[in-house]
Protein backbone atom coordinates (compact mmCIF):
# COMPACT_ATOMS: atom_id res chain seq x y z
CA UNK A 1 0.00 0.00 0.00
CA UNK A 2 1.25 3.70 -0.76
CA UNK A 3 1.84 5.60 1.68
CA UNK A 4 -0.75 8.48 3.06
CA UNK A 5 -0.57 12.02 1.33
CA UNK A 6 -2.34 15.21 2.58
CA UNK A 7 -2.80 17.46 -0.71
CA UNK A 8 -4.49 20.62 -0.81
CA UNK A 9 -6.29 22.05 -4.31
CA UNK A 10 -7.46 25.10 -5.15
CA UNK A 11 -9.73 26.43 -7.50
CA UNK A 12 -10.73 29.35 -8.51
CA UNK A 13 -14.56 29.20 -7.76
CA UNK A 14 -16.27 29.41 -4.52
CA UNK A 15 -17.85 26.70 -6.22
CA UNK A 16 -14.92 24.66 -7.59
CA UNK A 17 -14.03 22.19 -4.49
CA UNK A 18 -17.60 21.06 -4.19
CA UNK A 19 -17.79 20.13 -7.95
CA UNK A 20 -14.42 17.84 -7.47
CA UNK A 21 -16.23 16.14 -4.68
CA UNK A 22 -18.66 14.58 -7.14
CA UNK A 23 -15.19 13.57 -8.96
CA UNK A 24 -13.95 12.16 -6.31
CA UNK A 25 -16.77 10.06 -5.59
CA UNK A 26 -16.57 8.60 -9.19
CA UNK A 27 -12.76 8.01 -8.58
CA UNK A 28 -13.13 6.12 -5.43
CA UNK A 29 -15.94 3.95 -6.64
CA UNK A 30 -13.22 2.71 -9.91
CA UNK A 31 -10.54 2.28 -7.29
CA UNK A 32 -8.30 4.90 -8.88
CA UNK A 33 -8.04 6.67 -5.41
CA UNK A 34 -8.41 5.69 -2.02
CA UNK A 35 -9.62 8.72 0.24
CA UNK A 36 -9.41 8.49 3.77
CA UNK A 37 -10.24 11.78 4.29
CA UNK A 38 -11.68 14.81 2.90
CA UNK A 39 -12.49 18.91 3.79
CA UNK A 40 -13.62 21.69 1.27
CA UNK A 41 -13.42 25.20 1.96
CA UNK A 42 -15.49 27.86 0.27
CA UNK A 43 -14.96 31.71 0.36
CA UNK A 44 -17.32 33.24 -1.15
CA UNK A 45 -16.28 37.09 -2.16
CA UNK A 46 -18.85 38.69 0.07
CA UNK A 47 -17.42 36.65 3.36
CA UNK A 48 -15.48 38.01 5.75
CA UNK A 49 -14.37 34.06 7.04
CA UNK A 50 -14.47 30.96 4.84
CA UNK A 51 -16.95 28.07 5.50
CA UNK A 52 -15.38 24.85 6.27
CA UNK A 53 -17.06 21.09 5.89
CA UNK A 54 -15.52 17.59 6.37
CA UNK A 55 -16.35 15.39 3.51
CA UNK A 56 -18.30 12.90 5.60
CA UNK A 57 -19.27 10.83 2.13
CA UNK A 58 -15.85 10.09 0.85
CA UNK A 59 -13.96 9.56 4.59
CA UNK A 60 -12.87 5.74 4.77
CA UNK A 61 -11.94 3.74 8.05
CA UNK A 62 -8.36 5.78 8.29
CA UNK A 63 -10.61 9.10 8.21
CA UNK A 64 -9.28 11.92 10.80
CA UNK A 65 -11.48 13.61 13.63
CA UNK A 66 -13.12 16.50 12.99
CA UNK A 67 -11.43 17.90 15.52
CA UNK A 68 -8.08 17.59 13.44
CA UNK A 69 -10.17 19.68 10.74
CA UNK A 70 -11.08 21.94 13.06
CA UNK A 71 -6.95 22.69 14.13
CA UNK A 72 -5.74 23.12 11.08
CA UNK A 73 -8.49 25.63 9.85
CA UNK A 74 -8.42 27.45 12.85
CA UNK A 75 -4.47 27.58 12.28
CA UNK A 76 -5.30 28.92 8.29
CA UNK A 77 -7.74 31.21 8.88
CA UNK A 78 -8.99 32.19 12.36
CA UNK A 79 -5.98 32.20 14.89
CA UNK A 80 -5.10 36.19 13.78
CA UNK A 81 -8.74 36.37 15.48
CA UNK A 82 -8.82 34.69 18.34
CA UNK A 83 -5.95 36.49 20.79
CA UNK A 84 -2.80 35.86 22.33
CA UNK A 85 -3.86 32.77 24.58
CA UNK A 86 -5.43 30.68 21.62
CA UNK A 87 -2.80 31.41 19.16
CA UNK A 88 -0.10 30.16 21.75
CA UNK A 89 -1.84 26.96 22.29
CA UNK A 90 -2.41 26.40 18.19
CA UNK A 91 1.30 27.18 18.21
CA UNK A 92 1.95 24.27 20.50
CA UNK A 93 -0.30 22.04 18.26
CA UNK A 94 1.70 23.24 15.12
CA UNK A 95 4.57 22.04 16.27
CA UNK A 96 2.89 18.51 16.62
CA UNK A 97 1.34 18.75 12.72
CA UNK A 98 4.83 20.14 11.73
CA UNK A 99 5.53 15.87 11.86
CA UNK A 100 3.11 15.24 9.06
CA UNK A 101 4.13 17.83 6.92
CA UNK A 102 2.14 20.46 8.01
CA UNK A 103 4.80 23.23 8.99
CA UNK A 104 5.11 27.19 8.81
CA UNK A 105 5.79 27.31 4.93
CA UNK A 106 2.65 24.65 4.35
CA UNK A 107 0.38 27.15 6.16
CA UNK A 108 2.00 30.19 4.68
CA UNK A 109 1.58 28.90 1.38
CA UNK A 110 -2.27 28.17 1.84
CA UNK A 111 -3.24 31.24 3.54
CA UNK A 112 -1.64 32.99 0.55
CA UNK A 113 -4.02 31.56 -2.24
CA UNK A 114 -7.30 30.68 -0.31
CA UNK A 115 -8.68 33.85 -0.41
CA UNK A 116 -12.37 35.42 -0.78
CA UNK A 117 -13.85 34.17 -4.48
CA UNK A 118 -12.09 30.81 -4.13
CA UNK A 119 -12.17 27.44 -2.47
CA UNK A 120 -10.20 24.49 -1.39
CA UNK A 121 -10.13 20.83 -1.39
CA UNK A 122 -7.79 19.16 1.54
CA UNK A 123 -7.26 15.74 0.44
CA UNK A 124 -6.15 12.76 2.73
CA UNK A 125 -5.35 9.57 -0.19
CA UNK A 126 -3.55 6.75 -0.84
CA UNK A 127 -3.42 4.69 -4.31
CA UNK A 128 -4.17 7.39 -6.36
CA UNK A 129 -3.54 6.22 -10.00
CA UNK A 130 -2.82 10.52 -11.32
CA UNK A 131 -3.55 10.65 -14.56
CA UNK A 132 -7.14 8.98 -13.89
CA UNK A 133 -7.19 11.98 -11.39
CA UNK A 134 -6.05 14.58 -13.35
CA UNK A 135 -8.72 13.43 -16.17
CA UNK A 136 -11.59 14.05 -13.75
CA UNK A 137 -10.91 17.84 -13.19
CA UNK A 138 -10.75 19.25 -16.18
CA UNK A 139 -13.73 21.87 -16.00
CA UNK A 140 -12.54 22.97 -12.28
CA UNK A 141 -9.19 24.51 -13.16
CA UNK A 142 -7.70 22.25 -9.96
CA UNK A 143 -4.37 24.08 -9.01
CA UNK A 144 -1.85 22.07 -6.01
CA UNK A 145 -1.02 24.54 -3.65
CA UNK A 146 0.47 22.06 -1.24
CA UNK A 147 1.05 18.28 -0.17
CA UNK A 148 2.91 16.23 1.98
CA UNK A 149 4.97 14.64 -0.62
CA UNK A 150 8.77 14.36 -0.94
CA UNK A 151 9.94 17.74 -3.12
CA UNK A 152 10.42 15.28 -6.16
CA UNK A 153 6.83 13.86 -5.88
CA UNK A 154 5.36 17.62 -5.80
CA UNK A 155 7.61 18.37 -8.91
CA UNK A 156 6.14 15.73 -10.43
CA UNK A 157 2.72 15.66 -9.65
CA UNK A 158 2.50 19.68 -10.21
CA UNK A 159 3.76 18.84 -13.59
CA UNK A 160 1.14 15.67 -14.67
CA UNK A 161 -1.72 18.87 -13.22
CA UNK A 162 0.21 21.92 -15.90
CA UNK A 163 0.15 19.41 -18.61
Amino acid sequence: MASTTLTVWKFPTPEGAQQAETALLTLQKEQLIQVHDAAVVTWPEDRGNPKTRQLNNLTGAGALTGTFWGMLFGLLFFVPLLGAAVGAAAGAIGGSLTDVGIDDRFIDDVKSEVKPGTSALFLLSSDAVIERVRGAFPEVRAQLIRSNLSHEQERQLREVFAA
